[in-house]
């Protein structure tokens, strides 16, 4: 899953570090190109190709700049870099997380883009994109690429049984029973991820915090209903139990790959694995729809993505190059060939173009960032996840209560923002 946020080896990090070319130890020659290194975080498999096509096209059209790439696992990325801005080694350019921006940008990491060259085509972007790059005011990176979750589901599956994408929880409830009964397979199957959790707290117009009144409210009545809702998902008629184990992410996914489950949340990030499964060898039998909404009638997911930034350690000459760097990799164009290699989705609407969107998982995807909400630009916004992870996992599989759980979750979450109230 692309939202963890793992633990790594100190030595892990420094070894990274001495890969990188921030500051003054650059290992460029006199008179010769400047060398600046990338950090990219994106799957090493599926999109990381694309990636070093397009440093290969960079290098060619600018001669006088080298450009070092280094995949970095992304469930390790944010604390190996943290480690390494810490001593001066960070690399000149990072694809951060959207969570990661402001965090780093607070510690003086990343570098104010606001009237530079990176973002000499600020207009171009989509406005609520560039506002969740920001920081006190100032814009710490370029959309780079965007997502949002939305309820996948087997449109075969949906028309076998004759039930259409529900509209909220509770018409998934009833189609899911209407799947096993017609087709004998489990109508959804959940996460106990908090991070896919995250879209029923928004069905009860609720977060986990209120970070303009500086309060926790993972424990509120609304937060309650919502996550008693999530819990109910995971007992039922056509509704698979909740999957514990440490290997969950890749079994519901490979359920749903294979038609084994009718439909699941999930994001963008798995458009290529999708088409790569037996049920979606038609990729028009994937069916993309908004997650389904709340007692409220409000319906929302998360919005994530990354944002190429650049080191705020790097001297002027690194500065520089990195921008024009960021500059080329966020243009149209590259958005353009990124979406169509990668099958991910532009921050721009110029890349948006008739070839992009003829991929069916692209434009199904396209069509529900609408009701994508923005991360309040809290630092440590991203890392609240981290105790409700532990927490609801312990929900689901019937180890404690909700109340205990979220009890318990807002004790730990009060550490991560001890100036909020409860």
């Amino acid at each position: 899953m692309r939202r963890g946020i793992a633990a790594t080896a100190l030595v892990a990090s420094l070894a990274l570090a001495a890969t990188a070319c921030g500051g003054s130890d650059s290992g460029d020659e006199a008179d010769g190109p400047v060398t600046i290194t990338w950090w990219d975080t994106s799957n090493a498999t599926n999109e990381a190709p694309t990636y070093k096509a397009l440093v290969k096209e960079f290098e060619a059209a600018n001669k006088d700049i080298k450009v070092n790439y280094v995949n970095v696992p992304f469930d390790q990325a944010q604390n190996k870099f943290d480690t390494a801005a810490g001593s001066k080694g960070a690399p000149d350019v990072l694809r951060s997380e959207v969570g990661w921006t402001p965090a780093f940008a607070k510690k003086g990491f990343f570098a104010p883009l606001d009237g530079t060259e990176a973002l000499a085509e600020q207009d171009k972007f989509q406005p609520s994109l560039i506002e969740q790059a920001k920081y006190d005011g100032k814009t710490y990176g370029v959309p780079f690429t965007t997502d949002t979750l939305a309820l996948v589901y087997n449109k075969a599956l949906f028309e076998k049984a004759g039930v259409e994408a529900p509209k909220s929880w509770d018409d998934l409830k009833k189609a899911a029973a209407t799947i096993k009964d017609k087709t004998g397979v489990d109508g959804y199957w959940g996460s106990t991820q908090a991070y896919y959790a995250q879209s029923f707290l928004y069905g009860e117009g609720t977060d986990t915090v209120d970070a303009g009144a500086k309060k926790i409210t993972v424990t509120s009545p609304e937060a309650k209903k919502a996550y008693g809702t999530w819990k109910s998902l995971f007992s039922g008629k056509g509704l698979h139990k909740a999957d514990t184990t440490a290997d969950a992410y890749a079994h519901i996914q490979e359920a749903f790959v294979s038609g084994k489950v009718a439909s699941i949340v999930q994001g963008p990030w798995e458009i290529t694995n999708f088409y790569k499964g037996s049920a979606f060898k038609d990729k028009n039998n994937l069916g993309i729809a908004t997650v389904p909404a709340g007692s409220t009638g409000k319906a929302g997911a998360p919005t994530g993505g990354h944002n190429l930034s650049v080191y705020a350690g790097s001297d002027k000459a690194h500065q520089e190059a990195s921008l024009k760097f960021v500059k080329f990799m966020t243009s149209a164009k590259a958005q353009e060939t990124i979406a169509l290699k990668n099958s991910t989705l532009p921050t721009r609407e110029d890349a948006y173009t008739a070839e992009v969107k003829a991929d069916p998982g692209i434009a199904g995807y396209q069509g529900v960032l609408s009701s994508a909400q923005p991360r309040p630009a809290l630092p440590e916004y991203s890392s609240l996840w981290g105790p409700l992870d532990d927490e609801l996992i312990e929900i689901a599989g019937g180890k404690e209560s909700l109340d205990k759980g979220l009890g318990d979750a807002e004790t730990a979450i009060a550490k991560l923002v001890p100036d909020f109230s409860k």
